[in-house]
């Protein structure tokens, strides 16, 4: 347990995040003492009355008031990281960085005209980044770049969500519906998500779409009739003429079947997503998956028949109960199949999952890997992507992830994700639709972004849909 005493400054949220990737190493009662002095800053640790460790960092202050606010904050984290790390004998893969979107930095110094070595001295002098680490930073930026240098001003991309799943898994905290309990919402919420989507593509219809990603929840979770009825909507109302990816994320492979595959694709879907997670049966039975092993195989197979040639599957790292030799064998199923990309997230204890309520009522049945292992298998997996001739080509991290670590997609040269890539750096406007769905208008080449959130419950955006589309036209309107 650590106390915080913060002097000088207005910096302790900053500085709790950066305390709390050392708490599982910390079993004493401890007091951190930080002080911003005007001239440098300070973190003491203590234990009673006796100063641990001691670390001081300068700063040198230049007169804009938003950039010293950071320069304040940055070395008074770079400090509690020092004493900390001095502490427990435990560095962070990430340094002092606890931010979703670490290659942001990456790409400002690419910008500024600084090389790979310039900027692998500025990560490790300023947010203390790891070796192996930085080198991801600027492989995954320059991937990113590629695509978001091909943005158009007249451009937007569409998001679509479909809330419902056969049932929910134990990690998850979207906003997801069992289908079971709300099998008699599905109509008149796809009644509403059309009425939405008819606006959306009028008062956008002069817009180029660049890419489009239907996702949920699980999409495929519709019945047939219902899938060609959005597909078909989608068809008719927005202009796909020049789409460059249009993505459904097929996700459990107990939604999908032949039929559906064969609807996805008489519609121009050209990218899908079966999400296995795990490729070992004792795992999707404890995170509350209804299908087998096989079912993963069989639905990858029939896919491929009906021509889908461009697939994405993904994997979580830190699953109840699995150890190296568990993602080694899903690696190895993987690389059997041959999926042209492979997302590997890292686990992340959200709020709102069912696995949150479980840790909370510290249930001896749940066990998380420790960050020690993630690395590991971290480290595997970026060996057999590189061997599957996967790169990498986005990333982004979460709170609350095992081992301060972070979720990176892998794809064949070619076949990078462009939504996935728009999203987790906000370059372009993402006009979403959907219960719980957030339009991000982009403006200024991403120097502001306005938001227009749907809301969440599945019951207030059938009955308020009305109110959400007055939300997109005022929206849309106000920064035309």
């Amino acid at each position: 347990m650590i106390e915080l005493l913060c002097e000088g400054h207005e910096a302790s949220y900053e500085l709790t995040n950066v305390m709390n990737l050392f708490l599982p190493y910390i079993k004493d009662s401890l007091l951190l003492q930080t002080i911003y002095d005007g001239e440098k800053s300070i973190a003491r640790l203590k234990q009673e009355a006796v100063v641990l460790y001691e670390q001081v960092y300068p700063v040198n202050l230049l007169g804009d008031a938003i950039r010293d606010k950071k320069a304040i904050k940055e070395s008074l984290k770079k400090a509690v990281y020092d004493v900390l790390v001095a502490y427990t004998g435990k560095t962070m893969p990430w340094g002092i960085l606890t931010g979703i979107r670490p290659t942001k930095l990456v790409h400002e110094a690419i910008k500024e005209g600084l090389n790979d070595a310039e900027i692998d001295a500025y990560l490790d002098e300023a947010y203390k980044v790891s070796p192996n680490k930085r080198v991801l930073m600027r492989e995954v930026a320059k991937q990113e770049l590629a695509i978001l240098e091909k943005n158009q001003p007249d451009e937007v991309s569409i998001y679509i969500g479909i809330p419902f799943c056969p049932t929910r898994c134990v990690y998850c905290s979207f906003t997801a519906y069992s289908l079971e309990q709300m099998q008699n919402k599905v109509e008149p919420y796809l009644e509403a998500l059309f009425k939405e989507i008819s606006f959306v593509a009028e008062a956008k219809k002069n817009m180029r779409i660049r890419s489009l990603y239907i996702g949920g929840g699980t999409p495929t979770s519709l019945n047939e009739d219902q899938l060609d009825r959005l597909l078909s909507h989608v068809e008719k109302c927005f202009n796909l003429s020049q789409i460059e990816e249009y993505t459904l994320e097929a996700g459990r492979p107990d939604t999908i079947n032949a039929e559906k595959l064969r609807i996805m694709k008489a519609h121009g879907v050209g990218r899908i997503s079966i999400n296995p997670q795990s490729m070992n049966q004792k795992t999707l039975d404890a995170i509350g998956r209804r299908h087998s092993v096989e079912d993963i195989r069989e639905v990858f197979r029939v896919a491929r028949e009906l021509g889908h040639n461009n697939i994405n599957m993904d994997m979580i790292l830190g699953l109840p109960g699995e150890d190296l030799k568990d993602v080694a064998y899903t690696l190895a199923e993987l690389k059997k199949l041959g999926p042209e990309n492979i997302t590997v997230h890292t686990m992340a204890i959200k709020r709102a999952s069912k696995l949150k309520e479980a840790l909370t009522l510290d249930e001896a049945s749940i066990h998380l890997t420790e960050g020690e292992k993630i690395q590991e298998m971290l480290n595997l997996c970026e060996m057999e992507m590189s061997q599957m001739g996967l790169y990498p080509y986005y990333m982004y991290r979460q709170k609350n992830m095992l081992g301060n670590f972070e979720n990176v997609g892998y794809a064949k040269p070619g076949t990078e994700g462009i939504y996935n890539i728009e999203i987790m750096e906000e370059a372009e406007s993402i006009i979403a639709l959907g219960a719980g769905a957030i339009t991000k208008m982009v403006y200024q080449n991403g120097e502001r972004i306005d938001r227009i959130p749907n809301v969440k419950s599945l019951k207030d955006y059938i009955e308020r849909i009305d109110e959400m589309i007055e939300r997109k036209r005022e929206g849309f309107e106000k920064y035309r």
